[in-house]
């Protein structure tokens, strides 16, 4: 009697460049395969303005993927920054990406597309205008043209909100949708009289126009309760002090930001993302000092999204 012989392998969840691909990325190292997976597993980083602290935190993080993770392509997308980048994720446009706290709704299952990794670190909102200027308070903004922020970015949404609890919300200012760069050439030039910019410290736009001009940033500490009473407990006061840009210290509001990812993607993909993101901290932090403020005691903390399977995975097993 002949033996009998196996039928063929039909795959039902991936053709098997892709699981390829996936197990490759988990690390599980196989032997005997002669053929590399004919596609990369593409991950998009959506960033923001090339100056800001995203765009030089994913730069940092799409290096250090695209050197540990065999079959991986990482590449960094400019973008407004949040707002954008949570529907970026969303509908698949990007898998990895940046945001800010209050850009992100308010119920865990508002948008079940979108899952987190880390808290990442916290934003400040600045109000920057010129040091030989005449606003000094939020008051003095009245009347005056002041860029918000890029649309789909969530320091327009931050700086909305708090022109609305100051007052200023209808028609209180001349308004301009800048990004950081346009933002601090308009200045520059004379065409605004503030801006406001939400980023972890320090913000090289920011930075490097207070290297090269009289500036002044514009105390909100006042500002943080009316804020929190309003849309929340996501806001919280903090410090920028005068070594950070070398102007007079200020208090501030601040927000978490958080790296979000697509939801669908791969329980071995998304921890071993997590795991070089926490491993890696202290290169990333040579990107950007503010990445190194990351723990993953820390990192879990990313309420209203619930944390992605693959990175709850890598934090229980990490024990934070």
């Amino acid at each position: 009697m002949s033996p009998t012989r196996p039928g063929p392998v039909r795959w039902r969840a991936a053709p098997p460049a892709a699981l390829l691909a996936v197990l490759l990325t988990a690390g599980l190292g196989l032997t005997g395969c002669r053929e590399a997976p004919r596609d990369p597993v593409q991950i998009r980083i959506a960033t923001g303005s090339p100056t800001a602290v995203y765009h030089a935190f994913g730069e940092s993080l799409a290096a250090i993927l695209n050197r540990e993770l065999p079959g991986v392509r990482a590449s960094v997308v400019v973008t407004p920054a949040s707002a954008e980048n949570v529907r970026l994720v969303a509908t698949g446009e990007a898998e990895l990406g940046f945001t800010q706290a209050d850009v992100l709704p308010a119920r865990l299952d508002a948008d079940p597309r979108v899952a987190a990794i880390a808290r990442v670190y916290d934003d400040q909102l600045h109000l920057v205008t010129s040091g030989a200027g005449p606003v000094h308070t939020v008051d003095d903004l009245r009347g005056r043209r002041v860029s918000l922020g890029a649309p789909g970015s969530g320091t327009e949404i931050t700086a909305t909100r708090l022109l609305d609890v100051v007052g200023l919300g209808d028609g209180g200012i001349r308004r301009a949708r800048l990004n950081l760069d346009d933002s601090v050439a308009a200045l520059r030039a004379g065409r605004i009289d503030a801006f406001f910019f939400s980023g972890g410290l320090p913000v090289r736009g920011i930075a490097d126009l207070a290297g090269g001009s009289p500036t002044r940033i514009i105390d909100l500490g006042a500002w943080t309760e009316p804020l929190r009473a309003r849309y929340g407990e996501v806001y919280v006061s903090r410090d920028i002090p005068r070594s950070v840009y070398g102007v007079a210290p200020v208090t501030t509001v601040a927000d978490p930001n958080f790296l979000i990812v697509r939801a669908g993607l791969p329980e071995p993909l998304v921890r071993n993302v997590t795991r070089l993101l926490m491993e890696r901290r202290s290169e990333l932090a040579e990107a950007h000092p503010a990445a190194g403020r990351m723990s993953p005691r820390s990192a879990i903390a990313t309420s209203p999204l619930p944390l992605h399977p693959g990175a709850a995975a890598w934090y229980r097993a990490a024990k934070p």
